[in-house]
């Protein structure tokens, strides 16, 4: 049986939440795959909470999301680690949770 890592000699793919390495000239950057669209996705690189706002009367959004956006051409520069079944998966999430 054909597994995600042994298709990986072929052209990959990112799907939502997928963890990659993506190696840049600029740094070597991880995470969860965010977004996956056609022409890029995003890699989250940490959450944290977002502060109290006493101005705001019902907070919708809870968390901040650092995100990095690599395009469709950089594909080729991501290397695949894992996956997980959806966001409340926690199996492999303590490595994302940076403090900013």
């Amino acid at each position: 049986m054909e597994t995600r890592k042994d298709r990986m000699n072929f052209e990959y793919v990112p799907k939502l939440h997928d963890y990659v390495i993506y190696r840049t000239k600029n740094g070597t950057h991880e995470g969860w795959v965010y977004y996956a669209g056609d022409e890029h996705i995003t890699i989250e690189l940490g959450v944290k909470d977002k502060p109290y706002c006493e101005y705001t009367r019902e907070e919708k959004h809870k968390k901040i999301h650092v995100l990095l956006v690599c395009p469709v051409w950089d594909w080729d520069k991501l290397e695949y680690v894992t996956s997980r079944k959806d966001y409340h998966d926690e199996s492999f999430r303590d490595r994302t949770q940076h403090t900013f």
